[in-house]
Parts: structure tokens; sequence; C-alpha cells
């Protein structure tokens, strides 16, 4: 099976901060102010999201790793802003630089890597 991905494919995803993604609610922090695991699933979702349509049926992408740095909070009532980049496609991983921005600038960056499998065989293996 060929899959063919070009290099280069960006996405982009937003998210309103809002009570329901606080680092209080995630229970990450006591501040309602943009969780860090939050950010990261916005960051994972861009990518994954951004290559989607490239794969053949049954295929999906899981996260292998993250380095993230969260940079700056972002406050209720602030728009958090994803940008993900593919910059190298290796077999069935995926290479990806992400960065979050708010109003006021950059709030975080991330090198994350994603790989390809078949949904059903993957979930086969955990049973």
């Amino acid at each position: 099976m060929e899959i063919n991905i070009p290099q280069g494919q960006k996405g982009e995803k937003e998210t309103l901060v809002n009570e329901t993604n606080t680092a209080k609610a995630y229970g990450s922090g006591l501040i309602d102010v943009f969780a860090t695991p939050a950010m990261i699933a916005l960051m994972e979702n861009t990518a994954h999201s951004s290559i989607q349509d490239f794969l053949p049926q049954g295929m999906v992408t899981v996260g292998i790793e993250i380095n993230v740095k969260h940079i700056k909070a972002t406050p209720i009532g602030k728009t958090v802003k994803c940008n993900s980049y593919l910059e190298k496609v290796d077999g069935k991983r995926l290479y990806f630089t992400i960065e979050a921005f708010d109003q006021e600038g950059k709030i975080g960056e991330a090198n994350h890597i994603r790989y390809i499998v078949d949904a059903l065989k993957f979930v086969e293996k955990l049973k």
C-alpha cells in the first residue's frame, strides 16, 4: 500500500480558552489559564487532522512522541491558534513542528512524531 503525504503539509486549528480547558479543570494546576495538556491535545489534533485526508481508508496516525514547551499562560476568554507543519515523511513516521499563539504572541512550540497504523489492526493488538 502506497501512502503519499506531501512534505510541507500545513494544519491550523483554534480553540477558545474556557472553564473546561484550564489547568484547574484538568487538574494540572490550580489556576484558570489554558492547561498544558489542553495545548498538547490541540497540537496533536492539528497535526493529525492536517494529513488525515491523504491516508487510505482505515488508516490513521497515532502520536508516538512530543517535545513541547509551554512558554506563556493564556487566560479564559482568549483564543489559542495552533499551526502545524509536516517537516519530514520517513516511511510511516511523520515529523511535525507545531506552534501555538494567542492574541499576545507565541504561547507554545513542539516537535511531534506521528506513526501511520491500520486502525482495526491496532485495536485488535490491544485485546
